[in-house]
């Protein structure tokens, strides 16, 4: 199948190379190709594509059968999120109609359910987004899954919990930093997923995952801020951070436990790191070894 990754960055090249692995031709799009080598060595064709320059998008071939866009914001504000990723997805719906596209699906974000309850969260709930980003991603889906009722454009959503993986997770880094803090008392739900197995759970989608449809990509057990927190210092021989106020800002304006339930039991996708400890053992892991640290 020849498929089409639009933002090969920290997750879209591991998807390119997983899919290119699988026998796929894949094209990896980014704004700027500084450099192939990475592409090539994943078995990855570069096409250096703006996807917010409408004209650019006549380099995309006319062969590609599967499109992912995994664009990022690179962190921006609402109106970077809107150029990027409602108005391009819109132009994208317009350029690729004409072709025979058998999937189309774009990487969202559960930042879209904005319940600050505690309460657990499926797909066909309200989304109710509470910050300005999370309302341009609700219009995106909104955007996509009206192309695919009106003009039957083969979009599906992934809706991708708080990623982590080498190098990344927000929390766990700022907590190596001594700059973590509880909100309030911890009791704030977190979710989230391994980069990899969400690279893994799209390919699952590309193949079994239906058009007009949203699937929650997250690990099997939600966690409390505290509980994460704890488990860190302790596998680390570090204090448990203070606790502060409530945050107010995007990452702590909700609280929610977000159920991959239709992912699993529908369409049977097995996590290889069904919760955060497996996931970031490796992590903890290799800071233990790491002279000089903790």
């Amino acid at each position: 199948m020849e498929t089409l990754i639009i933002g090969c960055g920290y997750l879209g090249m591991r998807l390119a190379a997983w899919l290119a692995g699988q026998g796929h031709r894949v094209y990896g799009v980014r704004r700027q190709i500084r450099d192939p080598e990475p592409f090539q060595a994943a078995g990855v064709e570069p096409l250096a594509i703006d996807i917010t320059r409408p004209e650019q998008l006549a380099r995309i071939p006319d062969t590609i059968r599967w499109v992912v866009n995994s664009v990022s914001s690179s962190r921006g504000d609402a109106e970077v999120y809107r150029r990027v990723y409602l108005d391009a997805s819109r132009t994208l719906i317009r350029q690729l109609g004409r072709l025979p596209i058998e999937r189309y699906l774009q990487v969202s974000s559960t930042s879209v359910y904005g319940q600050t309850d505690g309460s657990w969260i499926e797909e066909d709930d309200s989304r109710h987004p509470n910050s300005a980003t999370a309302k341009i991603l609700a219009l995106t889906e909104d955007s996509l899954l009206d192309a695919w009722r009106r003009e039957r454009f083969p979009a599906l959503l992934a809706r991708a919990s708080s990623i982590y993986g080498p190098g990344r997770g927000y929390l766990f880094q700022r907590f190596l930093r001594d700059e973590a803090r509880l909100d309030g008392d911890g009791s704030r739900f977190l979710n989230m997923v391994h980069v990899d197995d969400l690279a893994r759970a799209i390919a699952h989608l590309l193949r079994h995952g239906k058009p007009g449809a949203a699937y929650n990509v997250t690990d099997n057990r939600p966690v409390s801020q505290y509980e994460f927190l704890a488990w860190l210092a302790a596998r680390l021989g570090k204090p448990l951070p203070p606790s502060g106020p409530q945050r107010t800002g995007k990452r702590a304006r909700t609280n929610k436990r977000v159920s991959n339930r239709r992912l699993r039991r529908e369409l049977k996708f097995e996590f290889r790191y069904p919760t955060w400890r497996e996931g970031y053992e490796s992590a903890v892991q290799a800071v233990s070894a790491a002279p000089g640290d903790c």
